[in-house]
């Protein structure tokens, strides 16, 4: 391999970083042909493609993704060092934190997870995303794109992905609803549930299967009126008195006066479990320590 040239790495980076050609060549002041030549170039210093087209805009490819974050890190490294000569010795670079979310993890419990990654005594930089598959993120992890994976079951069997799940805790399930709808499901619960109006977790979550085998086994049938991959949705729907809801004990609090609504019961059996998947085995990363930590000795007790 050729000796890596560096300004073809900051073309790419700002390519990477603007989202487009034309936009990174307006900052760098130069012309987009230029910035394509540069990054044809590193792409054949380094032999791999590290931008794909979908449709008109480029995406970066699993080896551009490796590659833009060793360049974040040598230009935010450049950065520190000019800042540091310049009388700015105080100033300490963020440390990088980047979560993989699943759609079907509330974001009240998500929120109460990622907490002591802001306490840690240090600068952070938390970047969250929740635009991918679960089997997306763990190829994520291990190219290094994201430093965790939040989920509501371990990573599954058989992945070609050197992955290690996190038992972080597990809760209760409590049912909510606007308070009409929770005032008249309330009594007799929860066989008062038959055939009233719900919504229901995506099909591919874990709580929805947990849901549906204790429907079954106790035959109440209530009135399926949505299911919903995104627990925010879900619950604003339930805000709007669409139906009643499902969501994990452990935050009933936040939940019930994040959306104003009420509890209609609790049904202990259905468990909800939570996970932190990492390329670890044995958690190193400060910001997944202190996540794992406080939610084996905080959030779920």
């Amino acid at each position: 391999m050729e000796s890596l040239n560096y300004h073809h790495l900051r073309y790419f980076w700002a390519v990477a970083r603007d989202g487009s050609v034309t936009r990174a060549a307006e900052t760098l002041r130069i012309s987009q042909p230029a910035v394509s030549a540069q990054i044809r170039a590193l792409e054949q210093t380094l032999g791999e493609k590290l931008f794909s087209r979908s449709g008109r805009k480029l995406v970066l490819t699993e080896p551009g993704r490796v590659v833009y974050r060793y360049a974040d890190e040598i230009f935010g490294l450049g950065t520190e060092l000019v800042g540091t000569l310049k009388g700015r010795a105080g100033v300490t670079k963020p440390l990088r934190f980047a979560v993989g979310i699943a759609d079907a993890l509330p974001k009240t419990i998500v929120r109460r997870l990622l907490e002591p990654a802001f306490h840690l005594g240090m600068p952070i930089r938390l970047i969250c995303h929740e635009d991918k598959t679960i089997d997306e993120f763990l190829s994520e992890l291990a190219v290094h794109g994201v430093d965790l994976v939040l989920a509501d079951a371990p990573a599954p069997a058989g992945i070609p992905v050197k992955a290690f799940s996190h038992h972080l805790g597990e809760c209760g399930t409590t049912v909510f609803g606007a308070p009409a709808l929770a005032r008249r499901a309330r009594g007799g619960f929860p066989g008062s549930l038959a055939g009233v109006a719900v919504l229901m977790p995506g099909a591919g979550s874990a709580l929805r299967r947990a849901l549906d085998a204790w429907l079954e086994t106790r035959e109440i049938r209530p009135s399926v009126v949505a299911e919903v991959d995104d627990s925010a949705l879900l619950y604003a729907l339930g805000q709007d008195a669409k139906g009643l809801f499902a969501g994990p004990s452990a935050v009933e609090k936040e939940i019930r006066q994040q959306y104003g609504v009420q509890v209609v019961g609790r049904l202990r059996d259905v468990r909800q479990q939570f996970y932190g998947i990492s390329v670890e085995r044995r958690l190193k990363h400060p910001a997944v320590v202190a996540i794992s930590d406080a939610a084996r000795h905080t959030l779920f007790v």
